[in-house]
């Protein structure tokens, strides 16, 4: 299993902290380190959509300047974007065997991870 995120961002920490305490094993990918790759971005929209990989609350989306985020229109422009700008993924992203899950919530990861 795969978890990528930035390491000092607190939802990823929550889900590092949630992992580890239920002795969940993966393997850890910072955004801000190793970027991420345009296969990475195509195998996810494969079970989601760019639309929700883009974090449009997150303070990295509001601090884009208008013409920034109105050229932000499909996958194209959106996987530009995450790429220049890693913060702008929702994070964490993680591969898990039951599927892609995006950001944390412990009753989807008692779900799909324990």
């Amino acid at each position: 299993m795969k978890v990528y995120g930035i390491k000092n961002c607190n939802t990823v920490k929550k889900a590092l902290d949630w992992l580890n305490k239920n002795h969940v094993s993966y393997e850890f990918q910072d955004f801000k380190k190793l970027g991420v790759s345009e296969d990475t971005l195509a195998r996810w929209e494969k079970e989601v959509s760019w639309e929700s990989l883009v974090n449009k609350k997150g303070t990295t989306w509001r601090s884009l300047s208008d013409a920034e985020k109105t050229a932000v229109i499909d996958q194209q422009t959106a996987n530009k974007l995450m790429q220049a700008k890693t913060s702008v993924i929702k994070r964490p992203v993680i591969e898990s065997p039951k599927g892609l899950i995006l950001g944390f919530d412990e009753k989807e990861y008692q779900d799909k991870l324990k």
